[in-house]
């Protein structure tokens, strides 16, 4: 035991004293530095928006290899807790283009190259700047969706290198489009992904974006770096982007169709469609409000008001704050609705709930910005419900003509 400890030890050491040895590493004349840009995929959530890593080659001194800050532990304890809460440990890696090119290529995702044209003292720079990432008390960071990813780094770390020599046309001009834009364009062939996302985020979400911000994604990363210029030791202007190729085109696949009953829009629209059909023929009958169904509704209706509500709480990004979908899904149905539904409690309190709660769904219907029919039929169905309960209560305090 005592030896493999020892074994163990001498690796950390080396592999420390390689990493220092790295850093102060003088590149030669062939070394180049290009930015490696993999298409979206679908095999999962982290794969929706594609990926970026910064790659160096210098065939003289032997090497080849990428920088990625996109690394985490899927087996990390407590990871999906981490995950949601924004606290999940990302960290910078170093691995062969070999390695990963295969994965890519067998999920059907393309692999761009673009050759960076830095002078020599340039890429000497970025190179002792990854590699001082890349030490183990610098290595990890605090992801962060919007502001602080797999793309936002390497787009950082050019620019620290290139310092005012680079410039990027459209890093200040207004794009048009949200934070929340931009992700749903990824979103659109994962509906189910696009409503939990769209769900989860809050009005920080929904700020316009100019060109840099709108970095965050790998590809834009990669469109407007095509467009930048860079200013040569010597005063000349060129463009950043001294070549560009495909190392792998991913194959335009015909998706099969999807079944109706499998979209959210189709889903959410019957079950109002039901609920709300039930709600008004057992109205028109002269039935007393079914309150189970209250419950039911209701209740769900707040639990998962309490789990975005405590996604708010707990991320420090500010991405899942003032969310306007807590007005509709809100947290304190659960437990106020089964208090307004007891047999004993008088018909004005229950009124006063399903009246205050008919206008903050209005509210929130009016503020919500999630793509689809979600946030028009679901708060539709529960205003029903709504106007249902208050209804007894109108009923009974309408001012009755007097009989002749």
């Amino acid at each position: 035991m005592i030896r493999w400890l020892v074994y163990l030890l001498q690796i950390v050491c080396f592999a420390e004293v390689f990493s220092q040895y790295a850093c102060c590493q003088q590149l030669s004349s062939a070394a180049r530095i290009s930015l490696i840009t993999y298409g979206p995929g679908d095999d999962d959530i982290s794969s929706c928006f594609g990926h970026t890593e910064i790659r160096l080659v210098d065939p003289i001194l032997g090497i080849d290899r990428n920088y990625s800050y996109g690394g985490f532990n899927h087996r990390s304890r407590w990871f999906i807790p981490k995950f949601l809460s924004g606290t999940l440990p990302y960290y910078v890696e170093i691995h062969p283009l070999g390695d990963v090119a295969y994965y890519y290529q067998q999920t059907n995702r393309s692999i761009r190259e673009q050759l960076l044209n830095l002078s020599a003292t340039q890429r000497q720079q970025l190179m002792a700047a990854l590699e001082e990432n890349h030490l183990p008390q610098n290595r990890y960071y605090r992801y962060k969706f919007y502001y602080d990813n797999c793309a936002t780094r390497p787009r950082d770390m050019i620019s620290y290198a290139c310092g005012d020599s680079l410039r990027i046309p459209s890093r200040l001009p207004m794009t048009g489009k949200s934070y929340r834009d931009w992700m749903n364009a990824y979103l659109r062939e994962q509906p189910w992904y696009q409503l939990g996302m769209n769900l989860a985020i809050g009005k920080a979400s929904d700020q316009q974006t100019d060109g840099w911000q709108a970095m965050y994604l790998p590809d834009q990363l990669a469109d407007q770096l095509r467009q930048a210029t860079i200013t040569q030791p010597n005063g000349q202007v060129k463009p950043l982007i001294q070549r560009e190729q495909t190392l792998f085109a991913a194959q335009k696949i015909a998706r099969q169709p999807t079944p109706l009953v499998t979209n959210p829009n189709v889903v959410f629209t019957l079950l109002s469609l039901l609920v709300t059909g039930l709600t008004l023929r057992a109205y028109v009958n002269g039935k007393q409000a079914d309150r189970w169904l209250d419950r039911l509704l209701f209740g769900v209706s707040g639990f998962f008001g309490w789990f975005l509500f405590l996604l708010w709480l707990i991320r420090d990004d500010g991405v899942t704050a003032w969310n306007p979908t807590l007005l509709y899904l809100m947290p304190l149905h659960l437990p106020f609705v089964f208090g307004a539904t007891w047999p004993s409690t008088p018909l004005r309190l229950r009124a006063i709930y399903f009246g205050i709660t008919a206008l903050l769904i209005l509210l929130g219907m009016a503020l919500s910005q999630i793509p689809g029919w979600f946030d028009m039929v679901y708060p539709l169905m529960l205003l029903v419900r709504c106007m249902v309960n208050c209804q007894p209560v109108l009923a009974r305090n309408q001012i009755r003509p007097p009989v002749a």
